[in-house]
C-alpha cells in the first residue's frame, strides 16, 4: 500500500468526518460511551477498546503505514489534565 502522508491537522480533519458522517451513528451507545475510538483516516476503518492501544495495533497490522486519529466516544477531548471532561451526548 502506497503512504499518503498528510499533516496533524488533515488526519484530524479526515478522521472527524468519517466519525460525524456515519461512524457515530454506529457507536454513540451506553456501553462505548467513554471508551476510545482510533479511525484511521485514510480508510475509515476503525477499532473501540478502553484505551485504543488494541484498535491502533490491529489497525497498524493490517496498514504499517496507516494515519491514525483516536477519538473518546461521547466526549469532546480524550483526555484532560487536572480539570473534568464533560459528555458531549446524554
Amino acid at each position: 500500500m502506497q503512504a499518503i502522508f498528510w499533516t496533524m491537522e488533515e488526519v484530524a480533519a479526515r478522521a472527524k468526518q468519517f466519525y460525524e458522517l456515519g461512524i457515530r451513528q454506529e457507536v454513540e451507545c451506553e456501553e462505548n460511551i467513554g471508551q476510545m475510538i482510533v479511525i484511521d483516516a485514510e480508510t475509515g476503518e476503525y477499532g473501540i477498546d478502553p484505551s485504543g492501544v488494541e484498535s491502533a495495533l490491529k489497525l497498524k497490522g493490517k496498514n504499517p503505514l496507516a494515519q491514525l486519529f483516536t477519538i473518546r466516544i461521547g466526549y469532546d477531548v480524550a483526555v484532560v489534565f487536572g480539570g473534568e471532561m464533560e459528555r458531549t451526548t446524554k
